[in-house]
């Protein structure tokens, strides 16, 4: 008979072990019966034999055969039924590593195409702050600073926020690490003039040898946007807007983390039934929760995988199955050691199985 469609293969390997033990079960459970009933007709006969003296000898003696042979077929029964079901426990057993192991797999596919969309996006994010560093107007706000240099550069960032509406702001700093610009003055104004020269992503920019290179960081709340989870992304803006140009400043851009990631983890490909007791999670190099599919544990949890993780694959874990995958990068974008990880509970049919076998 055709699997149907969706099904898979050691599951129905599963339910066929668990309704063949049952079937056995009660079929060598009839044969034991009705050889109890063989077995008192034998003696019923013996009696009746014995009280019929001579007359009944032969009879005796076709019913002390029948006897034997009952407790022969006792004998049969129960071996049998030792054998099926410990042949049947051996059954369920494979069928259930290999569940296990194709339920392991997909996770981990899964997880990997949730964390090679995320790398897609934050290339996009690092081709943007390297193109905008070389617009005329961010240029020069910082080559010739001034009043109205600061204003035409907010303007022409604002533009740029209405068209890319992943992003939170976008800050423009001057070599001292001063924000001189930002394109949300009015949603933000707390970002104008704050100093972050202590900032890792400035310092590193500024560091930077061509226009080529550029700064990624790890999730972080900005409490100048309003303690918001941003990826920040970051170059040096250049002498004249050339890529070989002296660094004269930074440009900052801070992605909108938290929508983003989170249409990323909602829109892993599950059933309804498989996402209920499913959970979606991108992780950081130290397994620091960055996003999670209940909402949970953000910035905050820490999901460590086992120390000998490799780039991809999946364990047990207490009734559960962990599928993880490494970032493999995109592009010119490395990835900063995050992973997609997903944790998915057996549903309840299987953990009874599990419970039975054990």
């Amino acid at each position: 008979m055709a699997e149907p469609e969706g099904t898979l293969v050691p599951e129905r390997i599963l339910e066929l072990s668990e309704r063949l033990s049952t079937v056995a079960g009660a079929k060598i459970g009839e044969i034991s019966s009705i050889n109890r009933e063989a077995k008192m007709l034998a003696i019923n006969a013996l009696i009746t034999a014995a009280r019929a003296g001579e007359a009944g000898k032969a009879f005796a003696i076709v019913a002390e055969e029948f006897k034997r042979i009952a407790s022969e077929i006792d004998d049969v029964a129960m071996g049998m039924e030792t054998q099926v079901r410990a042949d049947l426990r051996e059954l369920s057993a494979v069928g259930g590593a290999i569940l296990g192991h194709l339920r392991g797999q997909r996770l981990a596919d899964l997880a990997l195409n949730a964390i090679e969309i995320i790398d897609r996006n934050l290339y996009e994010r690092t081709c943007d702050v390297r193109w905008w560093a070389t617009d005329s107007a961010v240029v020069s706000c910082v080559a010739e600073p001034s009043d109205q240099a600061s204003r035409f550069a907010s303007s022409r960032l604002k533009v740029i926020l209405d068209a890319y509406t992943v992003y939170l702001d976008l800050w423009i700093c001057d070599r001292a690490g001063k924000v001189i610009a930002t394109g949300r003055p009015d949603r933000y104004p707390g970002a104008k003039d704050i100093s972050v020269a202590g900032a890792s992503w400035f310092q590193q920019s500024m560091r930077t040898r061509s226009g080529d290179e550029f700064v990624a960081c790890d999730i972080e709340r900005a409490p100048a946007l309003g303690n918001a989870p941003v990826a920040t992304y970051a170059t040096a803006i250049r002498e004249g807007g050339q890529a070989n140009g002296k660094a004269i400043g930074v440009l900052g851009i801070h992605f909108d983390w938290k929508p983003q990631a989170q249409a990323v983890v909602d829109g892993v490909r599950m059933t309804e039934e498989e996402a209920a007791r499913s959970r979606v999670m991108l992780l950081d190099h130290k397994g620091r929760v960055l996003a999670s599919s209940d909402g949970k544990g953000e910035l905050e949890e820490t999901f460590r995988l086992p120390g000998d993780a490799v780039s991809m694959g999946s364990y047990a874990l207490d009734g559960a199955t962990v599928g993880y995958a490494l970032t493999p990068g995109y592009e010119t974008y490395q990835g900063l050691g995050w992973y997609g990880c997903i944790l998915q509970r057996e549903p309840p049919k299987a953990q009874a199985q599990s419970t039975r076998a054990a």
